[in-house]
């Protein structure tokens, strides 16, 4: 069949954009770099095609929206929705002071990061999550590569159905140091987080992947059966 000359400068386009978007990116920083530094944002954000909300929103299409807007995400602070409703759009500017120091440019955000101090950091970062947007730059959403959990568990762990009484009756000693109400004034907010999020995030410090003392000695007590539990019992607060 004979190609019109339409179709092949429509092919032609296409290919340039995406060249054009894939330069962009580049641009911004090294995107390969700033894969490996996003592994430390990954437990709680998933980003690519088929990424979903966990304890944080996913971060496709973040260039270019307004804080706080993401479909199917209920757990913004009250101070990033103010933000967002005060006209903060996540700009490349924006972006980068958010990722320096998260509360420092939104009073209140529920993030508990400290940042990232190194501006390239922040601008692989920045590049890498550049690929998964599609404005201004008009990147498709590509396929994530895969970042491995923490911890590999055998299926039988995460399949264990906690609780939510027991995780109660245990949870006395969680809650010295993270509140109920899920506020987080300098303790990070378990509140609400997903159940397989939370077992993992437990094993890993029972297995000492996760360098916090305390976290470490007070997981490595429980069993199987009581991280379950806990899960079960936060994720419904």
């Amino acid at each position: 069949m004979k190609t019109g000359v339409p179709s092949v400068l429509a092919g032609l386009c296409l290919a340039i954009g995406a060249w054009v978007g894939a330069a962009a990116a580049d641009e911004i920083g090294d995107a390969e770099n700033g894969e490996r530094i996003f592994r430390k944002c990954a437990s709680c954000h998933q980003v690519g095609q088929g990424a979903t909300h966990r304890v944080g929103p996913h971060l496709n299409g973040i260039f270019g929206r307004r804080a706080g807007t993401v479909d199917g995400y209920g757990k913004y602070s009250d101070g990033l929705l103010r933000a967002g409703n005060d006209g903060l759009i996540w700009s490349l500017e924006k972006l980068h002071a958010y990722l320096e120091n998260p509360k420092y440019l939104v009073t209140g955000t529920r993030m508990n990061f400290a940042g990232l101090s190194d501006a390239q950091d922040r601008a692989d970062v920045l590049a890498y999550l550049r690929q998964f947007s599609d404005n201004p730059a008009n990147i498709p959403e590509a396929q994530p590569t895969a970042i491995a959990p923490e911890v590999e568990l055998p299926p039988g762990i995460l399949a264990l159905v906690g609780d939510p009484e027991y995780g109660e009756y245990l949870a006395s000693e969680c809650t010295t140091c993270h509140q109920r109400d899920g506020s987080d004034q300098g303790i990070p907010s378990i509140t609400g987080w997903p159940q397989e999020d939370f077992v993992i995030a437990l094993h890993a410090y029972k297995r000492k992947i996760r360098p916090h003392p305390v976290m470490q000695a007070y997981a490595g007590r429980l069993t199987d059966d009581e991280i379950a539990a806990l899960a079960a019992y936060f994720a419904g607060l």
